[in-house]
Order: C-alpha cells, then sequence, then structure tokens
C-alpha cells in the first residue's frame, strides 16, 4: 500500500515525441493533410479529440462531404477535388455507395493507419502551447483521457485543423470571430446585426421503421411548444440525418466556450421535434418509426477564423479572381444563415453562388504572426462572407493537402511557411500538387523527370466523335437541355438531330459559351436558331454561323417546350455531357439565379446534370467529327476536363484499346502513375444519400502494362481509383511501354487522362 505523501507525488504517464509535422484536428481537413506530409517523406503526428476521424463527416455527426461540385446544383463541372480527397471519396463510393457514416469512419482510419510515417493519436486533446520564441511554436501538451498519458509533442512545423483555432489561440495567431463591416472589405453582401454575425451548430437525428407501431416518451427537457420553431409545420417524418441541417442554434453565443450550452439547446430542439411528428397525431407515417440515433456532440460551422498573409473575401470568390500562389479551389455557393437558426423567422439558409470555381491562394493557409503555423479547414484566412463558401469540407480537405505537400517542402528547404512565397516556391509547390492529381485552376503538370515528356505516343484509335446515337428514348423537352461539346477553334460542326411533336411549333435552338474560359455558365449567346416544326418526327438540321476564336466547350441549348420531345442516347463519353435547367432546391437553385441588385452577385442561369441513371447525352450527329480525343492529351499536363475534354479516348469498336510509349533509347523505369476517369462531375456524397453505381461507369477496370518484348510489367482486373501509382520491384529497361485496357462498357469507350514514367 502506498503511503499518502507517495500518492501526492502522482502523474500521468508522460510521452515525449518527435515530429516533423504536427497536425492538430482529425477532421477531413487534418487526415488529408497527414497523409499528403506522410506521403511526402515527413513523420507526422496527427491529434485528434475525438475517438474516430473525419470531424463533420464522422458516425458522431454524419455531414456528407461536398464541396465545389454542390450537389450537382451550380454550373460547376467536373469539379470535384482531386488527389487525397479523392482517393477516399472514391474509396468510399466503393465500399460504402449506401452512405453508411460508420463505414465512412473505417475509410478514413483505413486509410490513416496504412501510412508508416503517422503516429496516430485518437482520443487526444491539446491543453498547452510551448513557444521557442515569441513567433515560433515549440511544442504542444496533449491528453489522452482513455490511456491517461501526458504527451509532449515538439516539431518544427505545425498545422491547426482543429476547427476551432486551438492552437492558434494558445500560441497567439491573430484571429477574428463575427463578421465584417461592408465597408472593410467592400463586401456587399456583409450581414447586418439583424442578421448575425455567427453560424451556429447542428445536431441530426436518424430513424427507422421497424414494422411495427412504436410509442415515444420525451425526455423532461425536449422543447414543450413546437411553435417556437417557426418552420413547425413543414416538418417532415422522411427526413433524417443532415437533411435536417436547419436544425441549428448558437449563433447568437460563444460558439466556442458555449458549445455545451448550444447542444443541450439543439437536443431540446430534436427531442422536442421528434416528440411533434411521433404524438401530435399528424405524421400517420411515423406510426412505425423509432429514433435511431442522435447526435452527442454538435457539428460546428463557424467560430474563430485566424488571418493569414491575405483574407479571403466577397470578390475573390464571385470574380473568381486569379492569385499566382493558388494551391486549391472552393466552390460552395456563398451559404450565410441567420445567427438564430431555427428560431429565426429567415429562411435557414442564404446561397448565391458564382459562375465557376474560384482559386485560394497559399497566404491564406498559415499565420501572419505565427511563423511556423499552418491553418487548415475552416479556420483559414477568409472573411465571414467568404467564410460562407469555404467553410465545407470538401473545400477544406483541398486545403489541407495542400498544406501537407507545403509543410513537405519546408522541411526539405529548411525554411518557415512563409517563405514559400518569399523564396519564389510557390511553382515548385504547385508542380508537387499537380503531380499527386491535386487541379489547380491555371496549372498544369509539368515534370522533366516525367520520361513520357520525351515519348512518342501512339494510339490504337482515337476517338472522332460524329454521333451520339439514338437509343429509342424520346424525353419532354421540359426542363430545357443543353448538350456540352468540346469543339476547336474555327466553324462550329453541323449538327442533326430529331425532334417529335404532334403539333405546329418552334424549336428554339441556341449557341452559348462561357465568357471566362474554363467556366461552365452559358452566359455569352452567340446565336440562335429557331427552326419550326410539323407534327410527326422532324429532322432537325442546325448550322451554325459562328468563328470561335479559341478552343472552348459550348453549349447546344434546346429551349424548353412541352410539345416536343427530343431523342436521347445511351453513349457516354468522358468530357461530354447534357446538362439542364432545373431546379435543386437543396442548393438553392431555382433554375436562375436573381439576386437583389445591391450584394454583389451575379444573377445567371443554372444548367446542371442529371444524376444517372439519368442524364443522357442529347442525340446528335456531328459533322465534322470532334477530334479531341488523341493520345497526345494525356501529356498535356491536365487530368480533368476544363476547356477541353484533356483525355484519350479510344474508338468503342478498338477491340483491343492499347497505348504505346516509344524512346529512342531504352529507358529505365522504376514507376508509373496512369489517371483514370472517374467522374469528376459526380460530387460523391458521402452519407445518407444512396449512389447507383460502386464504381465510376467511366472507369476503366482492367489494364496491363507491358515492355517492348511484350513481358506483363503490371496488371490489375479490379481498379476503381483515379490515380495508379505502381511502384515497381525490379526497374524495367525498355524502349517501349503498352497500356492495354478495355472498354468500361459496350456503351462508354475507354479513356485515360495522364501518364507518367520515372527512374526514380
Amino acid at each position: 500500500m502506498l503511503k499518502s505523501e507517495q500518492a501526492l507525488s502522482r502523474s500521468f504517464l508522460r510521452k515525449d515525441i518527435q515530429a516533423d509535422l504536427v497536425v492538430i484536428g482529425g477532421g477531413l481537413s487534418g487526415t488529408c493533410c497527414a497523409i499528403t506530409a506522410a506521403r511526402a517523406g515527413l513523420k507526422v503526428v496527427l491529434v485528434q479529440d475525438r475517438p474516430v476521424l473525419g470531424g463533420n463527416s464522422s458516425s458522431e455527426v454524419r455531414l456528407w462531404v461536398l464541396g465545389a461540385t454542390s450537389h450537382m446544383g451550380n454550373n460547376n463541372r467536373w469539379a470535384r477535388e482531386g488527389g487525397v480527397v479523392d482517393e477516399l471519396l472514391v474509396e468510399n463510393m466503393y465500399r460504402n455507395k449506401e452512405g453508411n457514416a460508420v463505414i465512412f469512419d473505417t475509410v478514413l482510419l483505413d486509410k490513416v493507419v496504412s501510412e508508416p510515417n503517422i503516429t496516430l493519436l485518437l482520443n487526444t486533446t491539446v491543453m498547452e502551447v510551448h513557444k521557442k520564441d515569441a513567433d515560433t511554436i515549440a511544442s504542444v501538451r496533449a491528453y489522452c483521457s482513455q490511456n491517461a498519458t501526458d504527451y509532449s509533442i515538439a516539431a518544427p512545423l505545425f498545422c491547426d485543423a482543429s476547427g476551432d483555432g486551438v492552437v492558434g489561440f494558445l500560441s497567439g495567431a491573430a484571429f477574428r470571430m463575427g463578421a465584417e463591416s461592408k465597408e472593410e472589405f467592400g463586401e456587399l453582401f456583409a450581414p447586418s446585426a439583424e442578421y448575425g454575425e455567427l453560424l451556429g451548430h447542428s445536431i441530426y437525428f436518424y430513424t427507422k421503421d421497424i414494422g411495427t407501431p412504436v410509442s415515444f416518451v420525451p425526455p423532461s427537457y425536449a422543447l414543450d411548444d413546437i411553435t417556437k420553431i417557426p418552420k413547425y409545420k413543414k416538418f417532415s417524418a422522411k427526413e433524417q440525418g443532415c437533411q435536417l441541417w436547419w436544425i441549428e442554434y448558437g449563433g447568437r453565443l460563444d460558439t466556442v466556450h458555449d458549445t455545451e450550452m448550444i447542444k443541450w439547446e439543439l437536443w431540446k430542439v430534436v427531442y422536442g421535434v421528434w416528440n411533434y411528428i411521433k404524438n401530435s397525431g399528424k405524421f400517420p407515417e411515423a406510426r412505425n418509426l423509432t429514433l435511431e440515433w442522435v447526435g452527442t456532440i454538435p457539428g460546428k460551422r463557424e467560430s474563430r477564423r485566424f488571418e493569414g498573409d491575405y483574407i479571403l473575401h466577397q470578390q475573390d470568390i464571385v470574380s473568381q479572381r486569379a492569385h499566382s500562389d493558388a494551391v486549391a479551389f472552393g466552390g460552395w455557393s456563398i451559404d450565410l444563415h441567420p445567427a438564430d437558426g431555427v428560431f429565426s423567422e429567415k429562411p435557414g439558409c442564404n446561397q448565391w453562388h458564382s459562375k465557376g470555381i474560384y482559386p485560394i491562394p497559399y497566404r491564406c493557409y498559415y499565420s501572419r504572426n505565427i511563423n511556423n503555423l499552418f491553418l487548415a479547414g475552416r479556420i483559414i484566412s477568409v472573411s465571414h462572407v467568404a467564410f460562407g463558401s469555404t467553410r465545407v469540407m470538401g473545400t477544406s480537405a483541398y486545403g489541407g493537402q495542400a498544406i501537407g505537400m507545403a509543410a513537405a517542402l519546408c522541411i526539405e528547404k529548411n525554411v518557415q511557411p512563409r517563405e514559400i512565397i518569399k523564396q519564389n516556391y510557390i511553382p515548385e509547390l504547385q508542380q508537387r500538387l499537380a503531380s499527386i492529381g491535386h487541379y489547380i485552376p491555371g496549372v498544369q503538370f509539368s515534370n522533366t523527370k516525367d520520361l513520357v515528356r520525351t515519348a512518342s505516343i501512339r494510339a490504337s484509335s482515337e476517338l472522332t466523335l460524329t454521333e451520339l446515337p439514338e437509343a429509342g428514348m424520346l424525353k419532354k423537352l421540359d426542363p430545357a437541355v443543353a448538350q456540352l461539346l468540346p469543339l476547336d477553334k474555327g466553324r462550329v460542326p453541323d449538327l442533326n438531330l430529331h425532334a417529335v411533336t404532334e403539333v405546329d411549333t418552334i424549336l428554339e435552338a441556341e449557341l452559348y459559351i462561357s465568357h471566362q474560359p474554363g467556366n461552365f455558365t452559358p452566359d455569352v449567346l452567340l446565336e440562335t436558331v429557331p427552326v419550326p416544326l410539323k407534327p410527326g418526327k422532324n429532322c432537325v438540321p442546325l448550322t451554325f454561323k459562328t468563328i470561335l476564336a479559341e478552343k472552348t466547350y459550348v453549349f447546344i441549348v434546346f429551349r424548353k417546350n412541352p410539345d416536343i420531345y427530343l431523342n436521347f442516347s445511351q453513349l457516354r463519353i468522358t468530357g461530354i455531357l447534357s446538362v439542364f435547367n432545373h431546379i435543386n432546391e437543396a442548393v438553392s437553385n431555382y433554375g436562375k439565379q436573381m439576386p437583389p441588385p445591391d450584394i454583389g452577385v451575379d444573377a445567371f442561369e443554372f444548367w446542371c446534370p442529371q444524376r444517372r441513371p439519368e442524364g443522357h447525352n442529347v442525340a446528335l450527329k456531328i459533322n465534322p467529327g470532334l477530334a479531341c480525343f488523341q493520345a497526345e492529351n494525356i501529356r498535356n499536363g491536365i487530368d480533368r476536363p476544363v476547356k477541353q475534354p484533356n483525355a484519350w479516348v479510344a474508338d468503342l469498336k478498338d477491340t483491343a484499346p492499347s497505348i504505346e510509349l516509344t524512346w529512342k533509347e531504352a529507358v529505365m523505369i522504376c514507376e508509373i502513375v496512369i489517371k483514370f476517369d472517374t467522374d469528376f462531375d459526380h460530387p460523391m456524397e458521402t452519407v445518407l444519400m444512396g449512389h447507383p453505381e460502386s464504381v465510376m461507369p467511366f472507369c476503366i477496370r482492367r489494364f496491363t502494362l507491358r515492355d517492348e518484348q511484350g513481358n506483363i510489367v503490371f496488371r490489375k482486373d479490379d481498379n476503381y481509383q483515379t490515380i495508379n501509382r505502381i511502384t515497381l520491384n525490379n526497374a524495367v529497361h525498355t524502349r517501349k511501354l503498352t497500356l492495354e485496357v478495355s472498354h468500361p462498357s459496350t456503351n462508354i469507350p475507354a479513356s485515360v487522362f495522364e501518364i507518367q514514367c520515372y527512374t526514380s
């Protein structure tokens, strides 16, 4: 037995850890940061104060991951984030297309624990920051409640991805809370005091039909007067999970220190809502429903925002302002909520979209006054208005992986984060990011070490698109539809299609482009061709006189006319897409954005795809055919459709598609990188929303690599990922490398975005 004086000297187990980078916060931004840095060679400690990874996307909160694709409800085509976050989303789709949040937990944990360079500390909270000097962090102290261990974690670099900016706050990093005035940045959408300065927290619940009536007795703390919630008459027994995003509260409080109080208020609301649904008698469809799950921690939206060397603001988003130090992009709407949340008379959100994706500069991702502190997630250097867009998890994760690569560059060059700018390492950082599939608007991948740059390229075939053939699918021209086509500069090809009607009417055909290259908002009308139709089947020739000044996507728009039926095609091709002028209320898309004139936001039409199995292309004949799918595209440095498809696409008639790389002299190949099409237009929501397929229909499942003697270098029969990075156990010495692929299906030709080869 210990004596009392010995007991007084007890302390928790102490462990000291040294790393290259410490990432605090295991949400999606911290997770992507840690994985990226670890793969780049850094020793990383990932500190997470919860039992699972994922933050708001985890099974503890259950919000779906979204970013620039915005539920396919805006004009950002092929805008899903690339790199590590793409890998995670594609992996989740393969394992978990039904949207089970618990399975997504396992996907994230699996990826992190598979990285030997990551030390993962779950249930571990940072409590102290120790500094080397006034402007430099030396270490953090953290405590794990599950193993009663006190950690001291030292490193030359730190990344705060904690959501509330725990390390930034304790280290003295400059930060803001609340909204800026209109005058500070000239932001016309800056909210009034009535609207409030902070977004609140949310808690969700899930229900389950057990096939027999079930009663519900509310807890004593349940909200007893449902009329306190202005929209109580709009409740539905069908909504659950993050469809209940509007159950929000806390924007008038301190969203850091009042979180426990906010949580209790949200519990009151949730159980009060469920009591109303179960016991009011107004929802007979809820008779067999039981309350299966209620969140135990709130999903946070806004608290501290830290200051970097640049503060992104409204005009950056709306004008898609270019930044030479861009390392990421966003594309969610400027999505601000009333501070009173569920108790507000105002709409639950106020979303205003830009016409395309916008770059985010590197200067937003590090502290302006703490030398070795990176900022990731929702705490980055943005105004309150810009935060309304950058805060979503897809965008946050994208910034996190940019930081992970920047940290690797800092360690290699022995510099602090700001020095990446000062010493002009931004181009190198951008190229390193591009090499892992991290697309940055305006940046093309170019690596002189890539052997493909010096190879001769020949394909067994190259698609020339002369027809999107009819498939016996007649669809009413309601809503309006547009066919996106990638055209070369010069004359617009002649088009021909069939339209069916029972009355004399007019088919209004229009030719549009986007005013900004790389955008997919049809806001420049080039030509209108009205075509009179007679009852029956009409052959419709479309001849446009427009001469295009450069390569670009065009919109062949067919205006809404319920009296007309158009033919659609089963053929789906990388970089070819139909879009519709329909409504998507989930993202405040009502067919056209019509903002008030004084908030600094553009008015424009929404043209969005339909989700598969819908979303077929308009059946057309094209003369001359589109020859934009050449093999040379695999080394043009862009691995997604932007102004053109940027992919090699084989002809469907080619029974054995292949592409050959040939060198004048033998080369030594140790690593091969191949990038396939996993449909960057699909948002891949992670939870709740089910998906029709676990593997994207454009993705090549089977491929083989052979040397010049025909020997198999590598083979894969079950691919579903975007990027295949193949490290050969034995280097190949050859003058020719052949990639043999199979068409994904009879209606989808094989395609490849990029091939890279390296000696070491």
